[in-house]
């Protein structure tokens, strides 16, 4: 069974550039308002920053043979039922026939390193927790399971790269986080969560902030790479596609 990767590194570099321009963009509209958020937050309450992302999966979805499948990455259509909490709202959602075929989430971390990378891993396995609980529960009928996936987007600059040395004074830390940046974290995080089991591809993508212009990112391993990310999810959708 070939996959198409529809020239994903040519889309990728595309809505990197897309990243940086909307959020300048939603900056910028802000100052001429009138209206300066905290930080980096107006660049953050904008929205669609990661929407190129979204876009390259749909294509993906209908090169591998689900030209009919329902791609949603909008609106409060994209909510799926929880065990722990009534509903969830996901980035992009693929159905085929009522079949949940795919659940994928879309998050980017620009500056704020510290307390915001907790947020995003409590978030993350939370997430997915929540979903296959669900999905053991029957939530989305007895249908094989679905592609999850989650993709972050971090900026390439000195403070997501440097080391970072946390303090736990009862028991060590586990030797894979001492000195890491909150660049490894994400990568190990990543790891973790198809090691896990609690995604099924999970993606750590670098890129700096002047990538408006060139589409610049970079990867962490082979495991936690944009490759991997798309080729797995591809491979998924043609799965789906020749059980139709």
């Amino acid at each position: 069974m070939s996959i198409n990767l529809v020239k994903y590194e040519e889309q990728a570099r595309e809505a990197v550039k897309a990243f940086w321009g909307n959020r300048t963009a939603a900056s910028e509209q802000q100052a001429e308002a009138g209206k300066i958020d905290q930080g980096t937050r107006g660049a953050v309450t904008a929205g669609k920053n990661m929407d190129g992302f979204a876009t390259l999966m749909a294509d993906l979805v209908e090169a591998n043979g689900l030209k009919n499948a329902t791609v949603i990455y909008s609106g409060r259509v994209v909510t799926l039922p929880g065990f722990f909490r009534p509903t969830k709202q996901w980035d992009l959602l693929v159905l085929n026939e009522g079949r949940l075929v795919a659940a994928l989430e879309f998050k980017s971390q620009v500056g704020s390193f510290g307390n915001n990378f907790n947020n995003r891993t409590e978030e993350a396995i939370g997430t997915a927790h929540d979903l296959w609980t669900a999905y053991r529960e029957g939530a989305f009928g007895e249908n094989p399971k679905p592609f999850i996936g989650w993709l972050m987007l971090v900026e390439d600059q000195e403070g997501s790269r440097s080391p970072v040395n946390d303090k736990s004074p009862h028991f060590p830390l586990l030797p894979e986080f001492k000195g890491a940046s909150y660049a490894d974290r994400y990568n190990v995080l990543c790891k973790k969560l198809v090691q896990e089991q609690l995604y099924t591809s999970a993606c750590i993508m670098l890129s700096p902030q002047n990538a408006k212009d060139t589409g610049e990112y970079a990867d962490m391993s082979d495991l936690t790479s944009l490759k991997t990310f798309i080729t797995t999810f591809a491979g998924h959708i043609a799965a789906e596609a020749a059980r139709a």
